[in-house]
């Protein structure tokens, strides 16, 4: 009888070296965080400090008495541009997202001559930056009569995030199975029909990604908000930038500033993080 040759690595040697690989990657995970947390404790060491304590020989060190007074001030400073920012990013992410919807349903299920040109050049509108229109757009703007106005940047930001919203729900309804279209246009539906009653409701994980990311995008942004608005309709984060303005500035306000203007998006990826990845896995940024 031929022996049977015996594994060179046995089953515990393996665990074993599983275990530690695992340990390996935890431990450069936890360090990797550590090092993304430093900026955060800085933030939050500062806006609890007193204005007289803040120093440069001392910026690491945790405030000995906590000054929740902070945020208090700074909210009465940037609380109206807060609600201002809430209008705005809301309403241009549903509406983007919306329209984002539609090009993607009538791009993938409702083919038509010069579809791939078309969704072609809407996919070159990500890649304008936008320094590049700031001027022929505030011209723009100002012919409507929406210079100054909230509405003015809510249309500046829905133009800009319809070739990303585009982009995502084509991926996503592209994944879905064109005999749902056929079956419905048989029974005498229509495009509209269609869209509401069989795409729109299995949409879910697609609009999900597309507000977390337009809703990120447009609260963040500085450059339009401080160009095409007035002081009555500026959202936060132009409002943050004049908290740091001066010669003495008193660093505990832009920090506290800032840690009040990150709580809606940080709100965002609580409530819905856990199908932002869902939306990744069903197909929402798949090329």
């Amino acid at each position: 009888m031929t022996a049977v040759p015996q594994p060179t690595v046995s089953a515990t040697q393996a665990r074993r070296a599983g275990g530690i690989g695992r340990a390996v990657t935890y431990l450069l995970l936890v360090v990797a965080a550590f090092f993304f947390l430093i900026p955060i404790y800085l933030v939050f060491a500062t806006a609890l400090k007193t204005p007289d304590s803040i120093v440069l020989a001392t910026a690491w060190h945790w405030p000995a008495q906590l000054n929740w007074a902070s945020f208090s001030e700074a909210w009465d400073k940037v609380g109206g541009n807060m609600l201002n920012s809430l209008f705005l990013a809301v309403t241009a992410t549903l509406l983007s997202a919306l329209l984002g919807s539609l090009n993607g349903y009538a791009l993938s299920k409702w083919r038509f001559r010069g579809a791939n040109t078309l969704f072609a050049l809407m996919l070159f509108g990500m890649f304008i930056p936008y320094q590049a229109v700031l001027i022929p757009l505030f011209q723009f703007i100002k012919a409507l009569g929406l210079y100054g106005s909230i509405w003015g940047l809510i249309l500046a930001h829905v133009v800009y995030g319809i070739p990303i919203t585009t982009l995502i729900f084509r991926n996503f309804y592209a994944d879905v199975p064109d005999a749902l279209v056929e079956a419905a246009t048989i029974d005498g539906a229509g495009f509209w029909e269609i869209y509401a009653r069989v795409i729109f409701p299995i949409s879910i994980p697609g609009f999900v990604v597309v507000i977390i990311w337009q809703f990120t995008q447009v609260w963040n942004e500085f450059l339009f908000a401080a160009t095409l608005t007035n002081t009555g309709s500026q959202p936060v984060t132009y409002a943050l930038s004049q908290l740091a303005g001066g010669q003495a500035v008193s660093w505990n306000l832009p920090m506290a500033g800032a840690i009040l203007a990150a709580l809606p998006t940080l709100l965002v990826y609580i409530i819905l993080g856990r199908y932002f990845v869902r939306g990744l896995l069903a197909g929402s940024v798949k090329g």
